[in-house]
C-alpha cells in the first residue's frame, strides 16, 4: 500500500495566491458596484455567463477529452500507467482518477475535472515514447496535484466575472451600433452612460486577464512542488519538463495549434519556445520552473 504523503505548502506562494484571489474579488466588488449604480440590468448577461461556465464546470473532462480525441484506458489496456496513476493517488489521499491516453505525438499530459471525484489524467503517446519510468511519474504527480488541489474549480470560478465582463463588452457594443444607431440619441447622458459602463467592463475584463493569468503560473509552480513531495525528486521533474520543451520546437506548427486552446491544462504550453511574454502565458517560464525545482530540492536536502 502506498504511503500516504503530505503535499505541504510554499507560504511565499500560497501569499501571491492569495493576493491575487483578493485583488479579483476586489476588482469584481467595484464592478458590480458600477453596474448596479448605472441601472444596468446585467440579469440575462450573468446568467449566460453563468450557463456558458456551468457547463465548463460539469462537463470539462468529457468537452476536453473528446475535442483532444483522448480515449480512456483500463488497467488491461495500459497497466504500467494505471498502476502509477493509482499509487500517487493513494499517496496524495485522492480517489483513483480516470486515465486516458492521446494519440498525438506531442509530448504532454493533463488533468480535468470539477473534483477529485470526477477526474481525469491524460498523457499523449508522445510523452510515454519520449520519457523514461520516473520522468512519467513526475509529470503524473504533477496532474495528480492539480486534483487535488481543485485547480479547475478554483479557476472556473475566479474567470466567472471576467466572463460576465467579455459578454458585456459585446452586449454594448450590438446594443451602441444596432440599436442607439438607428434612432436620434435625444438623451445624451444615456449615451454617455452605455459608454462609461463599456469602458469600465472592457477594464475590469483586461485586469482580470492577467490576474487570472498570474494566478494559473501560481498554480502551476504549486503543482511542481507537489509533484516534487509525492515523488521525493524534483530532479526527475525537471527533466522531463526540459525534454517536453526541448521537443516542442519539433512538432509540426499544425499539431500546435489544434492544441493551442487547451494550453491552461497542459503541463507544458503548446508553443514553440519563449514565442508570447509570459506575462500573457497560463504557465511559468521553463527557466524559472527549473530554478523553483531546484531551490525545493535544496529545502529537502537540508531536511
Amino acid at each position: 500500500m502506498a504511503q500516504s504523503r503530505q503535499l505541504g505548502a510554499d507560504v511565499g506562494l500560497s501569499t501571491r495566491m492569495f493576493i491575487t484571489m483578493f485583488m479579483l474579488a476586489v476588482l469584481y466588488t467595484g464592478f458590480m458596484w458600477v453596474l448596479i449604480n448605472a441601472g444596468v440590468d446585467t440579469t440575462m448577461v450573468i446568467f449566460i455567463a453563468a450557463v456558458m461556465l456551468g457547463l465548463q464546470y460539469f462537463y470539462s473532462d468529457k468537452l476536453v477529452l473528446m475535442s483532444m480525441g483522448a480515449r480512456v484506458v483500463d488497467p488491461a489496456q495500459a497497466p504500467e500507467l494505471h498502476a502509477m496513476v493509482g499509487r500517487l493517488s493513494a499517496m496524495a489521499n485522492l480517489p483513483m482518477p480516470k486515465v486516458a491516453v492521446i494519440d498525438s505525438d506531442m509530448p504532454n499530459a493533463f488533468a480535468t475535472g470539477r473534483s477529485p471525484n470526477h477526474a481525469v489524467v491524460a498523457v499523449t503517446q508522445g510523452l510515454l515514447r519520449r520519457l523514461n519510468r520516473e520522468e512519467v511519474e513526475a509529470v503524473l504527480a504533477h496532474e495528480i496535484s492539480h486534483i487535488r488541489h481543485r485547480d479547475v474549480a478554483v479557476m472556473t470560478l475566479a474567470s466567472f466575472f471576467a466572463t460576465v465582463a467579455q459578454l458585456l463588452i459585446r452586449w454594448l457594443q450590438w446594443s451602441v451600433f444596432y440599436g442607439a444607431g438607428g434612432r436620434r440619441r435625444d438623451d445624451d447622458r444615456s449615451g454617455l452612460g452605455i459608454y462609461a459602463v463599456w469602458l469600465v467592463s472592457m477594464l475590469v475584463w483586461l485586469i482580470s486577464f492577467f490576474l487570472i493569468r498570474a494566478l494559473s503560473r501560481y498554480r502551476e509552480f504549486a503543482a511542481d512542488r507537489g509533484a516534487s513531495i509525492l515523488t521525493g525528486a524534483p530532479g526527475n521533474l525537471a527533466s522531463a519538463l526540459t525534454k517536453i520543451s526541448g521537443v516542442m520546437s519539433r512538432i509540426p506548427t499544425q499539431d500546435l495549434r489544434q492544441a493551442e486552446a487547451f494550453n491552461a491544462f497542459f503541463i507544458i504550453p503548446a508553443l514553440r519556445g519563449s514565442s508570447i511574454a509570459e506575462l500573457f502565458s497560463t504557465h511559468p517560464s521553463l527557466e524559472k520552473r527549473l530554478a523553483n525545482l531546484q531551490r525545493i530540492q535544496q529545502e529537502m536536502l537540508r531536511r
